[in-house]
């Protein structure tokens, strides 16, 4: 037999994956080389029939070294963050773009959403406030995408004080 207040068997009050936006897939990425690619070749040609052979070099150079950028930042988006409530724990937990875990587990009755905004740009940080502590969460996301995490999760964070929902419907009677 179980415990009652098993975290295990609890419902999922709140769920969420937070992952950095990226706006130029795969299939961009390779239209969008191949074009720089293209120009930057066609205009080494120019420079190498001119006869000034070292500009070609470094019409090669800028497109590795925007190929490189791409590729560290589609690197940097691996990492991703997981939000978890339920009636007892919020669970937050970072995976860095490196694989490294990092999770806190909080108490969702002590725990409140601390927003740092700007009047023209809207939400710029959120932090999750516990006993005096801060934890950033959302950093990637867009001040609208954080407006609107901060608001399901604070619903959430609600829900989880009001504590498990026990009510009992009745059914009518078939008569």
């Amino acid at each position: 037999m179980m415990p009652d207040n098993d975290p295990a068997q609890e419902p999922t009050i709140f769920s969420a994956v937070l992952t950095p936006h990226r706006s130029l897939g795969p299939t961009g990425f390779l239209i969008f080389m191949l074009v720089l690619g293209g120009i930057s070749f066609v205009s080494g040609m120019v420079f190498l029939i001119a006869g000034a052979w070292p500009v070609f070099g470094f019409f090669g150079l800028d497109v590795l070294l925007v190929y490189w950028a791409f590729r560290a930042n589609y690197r940097s988006a691996r990492a991703y963050e997981e939000v978890t409530v339920t009636p007892s724990e919020l669970t937050v937990r970072k995976v860095s773009q490196q694989g490294r875990v990092r999770q806190w587990t909080l108490n969702p009755v002590w725990v409140r959403i601390h927003r740092d905004e700007h009047e023209e740009f809207g939400i710029e940080r959120l932090f999750l406030v516990s006993h005096g502590r801060k934890l950033p969460i959302a950093g990637f996301l867009g001040a609208q995408e954080k407006k609107s995490f901060a608001h399901a999760l604070s619903g959430a964070l609600a829900e989880a004080r009001r504590g498990p929902n026990r009510t009992v419907t009745e059914q009518p009677a078939n008569s």
